[in-house]
C-alpha cells in the first residue's frame, strides 16, 4: 500500500486515514484516536512510516495499523478474545481493547499480546501504562512472552487473530486457535522473496477460506532463537 502521509498530531493523522479510505469504521476511528501513538512510537509518531522502537525492531507505518483494524473490525465482538501476534509496542493491542469497549464490552473480553522478546514484552506494558493504566488493570489486555508462530493456546480460541510479522508458510498453529466465524490476518512469505498480506476466514463448520489481499514488506516472524 503506497499511501504516506504525516499528521500534525494523533487526531490530525487519523483524520487522514479515514479520509483517504483506509479506515472506514466509526469505532476504528475513536480506537486510534483514543490510542495516542505517541506513547508506542518515540520518534516521529504521527509519520505514516515505519519506525524504530530498539530491541532492532520498529513499529509498523499507522496505515497498515488502520487497515489491519478495518479488516478485523467486524470480527472483534464484547465478551470476544482477540490475539496480536508480534505484539511489540503494543499499540495495536490497546486498539484492539479499545474498540472492544467501545462495542460495550462488561469486562469480559480480552485481547491477548504475545511477543518473544523480553524487553519489548517489558516495553509494551509500560508503553500501554503510560497510555491508560486501566486497560491493564482491567484486564482488558494481557502481554505474554512466548513464541508467537504458535499463538497463545492458553486463551483460544480466538474471534480475531493479527500477526504483525511475516510467517513463512501457512501459519497452522494460528489457524487451529481461531474460533468458528473468527478472522485471521497475516502477512506470509519468506524475508527475501514475494509477501502478501493473507486473510484466513474460518466459518461456523470450521472450514477456512485464504484470501490474498496485497503485497507487503514485513520483517520475519520468529522466535529467540533466530536472529
Amino acid at each position: 500500500m503506497a499511501w504516506r502521509s504525516i499528521g500534525k498530531d494523533n487526531a490530525d493523522l487519523v483524520r487522514k486515514l479515514r479520509e483517504f479510505n483506509i479506515i472506514t469504521g466509526d469505532m476504528v476511528e475513536k480506537a486510534m484516536v483514543d490510542t495516542d501513538r505517541k506513547f508506542y512510537c518515540p520518534h516521529n509518531p504521527y509519520m505514516d512510516a515505519p519506525q524504530g522502537i530498539g530491541c532492532g525492531v520498529t513499529i509498523s507505518a499507522p496505515h497498515m495499523h488502520g487497515y489491519a483494524l478495518d479488516l478485523l473490525r467486524s470480527h472483534v465482538r464484547p465478551g470476544g478474545r482477540v490475539l496480536d501476534v508480534g505484539s511489540g509496542s503494543g499499540y495495536l493491542t490497546a486498539c484492539f481493547a479499545r474498540y472492544m469497549k467501545a462495542l460495550g464490552d462488561d469486562g469480559s473480553g480480552l485481547v491477548v499480546g504475545i511477543e518473544h522478546q523480553p524487553k519489548l514484552v517489558e516495553l509494551s506494558i509500560q508503553n500501554i501504562r503510560n497510555d491508560d493504566p486501566s486497560l491493564l488493570d482491567s484486564g482488558a489486555i494481557k502481554i505474554v512472552q512466548g513464541d508467537g508462530r504458535l499463538g497463545c493456546p492458553e486463551h483460544a480460541p480466538y474471534d480475531a487473530i493479527h500477526v504483525g510479522a511475516a510467517a513463512p508458510d501457512t501459519p497452522t498453529e494460528l489457524i487451529t486457535q481461531l474460533n468458528n466465524g473468527g478472522r485471521l490476518v497475516v502477512p506470509v512469505g519468506p524475508e527475501q522473496g514475494s509477501q502478501y498480506l493473507e486473510q484466513y476466514d474460518k466459518d461456523s463448520s470450521g472450514t477456512v477460506t485464504k484470501t490474498r489481499l496485497m503485497g507487503v514488506r514485513y520483517v520475519p516472524l520468529t522466535d529467540l532463537k533466530t536472529p
